[in-house]
């Protein structure tokens, strides 16, 4: 096995990607070193190297990542249901590593670890250079919960679960029983896909969508939304008089206004799960008698615990007949053309776009 990899290094904002080689590391025991088969460019991705969000720098990007393990310590790795790893095994994992034994993770939060480890956001350093998915390989640390990949699963339909698909199984949990339930979509980017077609397949009574863009409410109905609402426009409103209110709202925007808009969609014990809202905003207006006498909840969440994970690899697994997950990743770049991959992805003509190292 050769010994050296190849990641594109995150140098600065809207800065060139520099390819860069480094050796293997000596695996420490708990640490998996994967061989990188396809990752895909997240918005958050998009947000980092645009300057949206503060990342730290000379990192590699790229969470949204499968591969195939090539080298394993001599007391081996266990995946997360237990199950002894081998080499040559497909898999993913979650975004982050964390400390079983952390007083947030005891609490149920491990995506709160203290100490967490998050891929395709870490400084690279002399222990850890291999962090991220743009990347020929990604060194797994200890407290990564990894799971085989199904057989059935493509490239496409794999390398995202990891990260939106997980995230809306996690808010789904959260929001408790969906079945016959009428359940609206916020925001219809990858989130809000995904959102639709696993509320649709849990068995949702209705599934609206909600989004600023038509086009992208237009693909929403190939995921399971059965009606479908421009942001700017009042018809949303008399349709949710007209059955109640909604049960359940899953926002996927951040938007402010969009926020405060569906709060006021809910019924009568009503639920809302904020998913987007990573991003510095502004302070929600929001009444509180309103939540009183409604008896509304409002969660929010951010990433996802491991469990989310196994749901999400089995939702889209069994569901792949159903909706058109491939679909979702439009053109793909080799590993040294990252940058016309990111430019592509900035003008939002796909949900996603891979990269194939």
């Amino acid at each position: 096995m050769e010994d050296i990899g190849k990641a594109m290094v995150f140098k600065g904002i809207k800065s060139p990607f520099s390819l860069e080689e480094f050796q293997f590391p000596q695996l420490k025991s708990g640490e998996v070193l994967v061989k990188n088969t396809y990752s895909t460019v997240c918005t958050s991705d998009l947000h980092t190297f645009y300057g949206r969000r503060h990342s730290c720098t000379n990192s590699v990007l790229g969470h949204e990542v499968i591969g195939e393990i090539v080298d394993l310590p001599q007391n081996g790795v266990s995946d997360y249901q237990g199950n002894s790893l081998k080499i040559g095994d497909k898999v993913t994992w979650t975004v982050f590593a964390f400390d079983p034994l952390s007083e947030n993770t005891l609490k149920g939060f491990p995506q709160k670890s203290e100490g967490l480890y998050k891929y395709g956001h870490e400084e690279i350093n002399e222990e850890y250079q291999l962090n991220g998915g743009f990347s020929t390989h990604t060194h797994l640390r200890k407290g990564t919960a990894i799971f085989r990949l199904p057989f059935n699963l493509t490239l496409k339909e794999a390398a995202p679960i990891n990260c939106s698909h997980a995230t809306i199984a996690g808010a789904i949990r959260m929001a408790g029983d969906i079945s016959g339930k009428n359940l609206l979509v916020s925001g219809v980017g990858m989130l809000g896909l995904s959102a639709c077609a696993q509320a649709k397949f849990l068995g949702a009574k209705q599934v609206w969508a909600q989004d600023i863009n038509s086009e992208k409410l237009n693909s929403s109905k190939e995921f399971g939304a059965d009606q479908t609402f421009l942001f700017s426009e009042n018809e949303i409103e008399s349709s949710s008089l007209e059955i109640g209110g909604m049960d359940i709202v899953i926002e996927t925007s951040g938007s402010p206004e969009a926020i405060e808009k569906c709060i006021k969609l809910l019924g009568i014990g009503g639920t809302i799960i904020l998913v987007g809202s990573v991003f510095s905003q502004r302070d929600l207006a929001i009444n509180g008698e309103v939540l009183v006498r409604k008896i509304l909840t409002i969660k929010g969440l951010h990433n996802y615990i491991p469990e989310d994970l196994a749901t999400a690899i089995e939702f889209v697994s069994t569901a792949k007949n159903r909706f058109p997950f491939e679909k979702l990743v439009g053109e793909e770049f080799p590993l040294e053309e990252l940058e016309k991959a990111f430019e592509l992805g900035q003008e939002g003509k796909h949900i996603r776009v891979g990269v194939k190292p």
